[in-house]
């Protein structure tokens, strides 16, 4: 698996993930060649490579002088994510952009989320260039593979979560009881939650839109969900 960009490969070396070689462009200074210094101390190979190599390797130009070779991203068990008694848990159904979950997952690790569950089947997995518009958070938020995500919901409920689907027509988010255990559903790009999935959800919340376009991106949206539940965790526990 190749992770590349400045930022993304300096998280990648805050990890235990096993990095097998790291391609530099020639002359590196600056972010690069403090990428260097902290692979050569950590005893990681590195070559040093003319930038038509880098292009050639990746076959992304925004590379920014640097890739990392890792093995093949690891996916957590459903059952490893999340613990106490307040706990936040993000679910994407049918997240197909890359660039979308690159960011779902970069809010979500942002936000303190115990981590982020995709389907096996439908919606982007997490690919170097995930990893890579998540600007690291993917080397540091558990993300879960399911075979069925309404199956991870009646999982997730078991275990005490709220479940709660993120749309348009749902009850108001700023008034929404966000303490304890909470997942939080966000739709496809284009389809939103499936019905069968909205329907195993505790309810459905919306954010309101007060201008003339009726829909915000889904990373956008989960990002302001995210910090309700921050915010409603933060009170109760001045509370107490």
């Amino acid at each position: 698996m190749l992770t590349f960009g400045r930022n993304a490969v300096l998280e990648l070396l805050k990890t235990d993930k096993t990095i097998e070689k790291i391609m530099l462009e020639k002359g590196a200074q600056g972010t690069l060649g403090r990428i260097f210094a902290i692979a050569r101390e950590r005893g990681i190979r590195v070559q040093f490579v003319e930038r038509s190599v880098l292009d050639k390797t990746c076959k992304d130009p925004r590379h920014q002088g640097v890739v990392a070779f890792t093995t093949d991203f690891t996916y957590t068990d459903l059952s490893d994510m999340g613990g106490g008694n307040e706990s936040l848990i993000v679910l994407c159904d049918g997240i197909e952009d890359v660039h979308n979950l690159g960011s779902i997952l970069r809010v979500a690790e942002c936000a303190g989320a115990d981590g982020v569950v995709i389907p096996k089947s439908k919606g982007a997995g997490v690919t170097d260039a995930v990893v890579r518009i998540s600007a690291g958070a993917a080397e540091h938020i558990p993300v879960a593979k399911v075979p069925s995500l309404n199956s991870a919901i009646d999982e997730l409920k078991k275990r005490g979560y709220w479940v709660y689907a993120l749309e348009a027509d749902g009850s108001p988010l700023f008034g929404a009881d966000l303490r304890g255990k909470v997942a939080l559903v966000v739709g496809g790009e284009d389809s939103g939650v499936h019905r069968l999935t909205r329907e195993k959800c505790d309810g459905v919340l919306s954010i309101p839109l007060l201008g003339k376009v009726n829909s915000l991106n889904a990373s956008v949206a989960l990002g302001i969900a995210v910090y309700e539940v921050v915010r409603a965790k933060e009170i109760e526990n001045r509370a107490n």
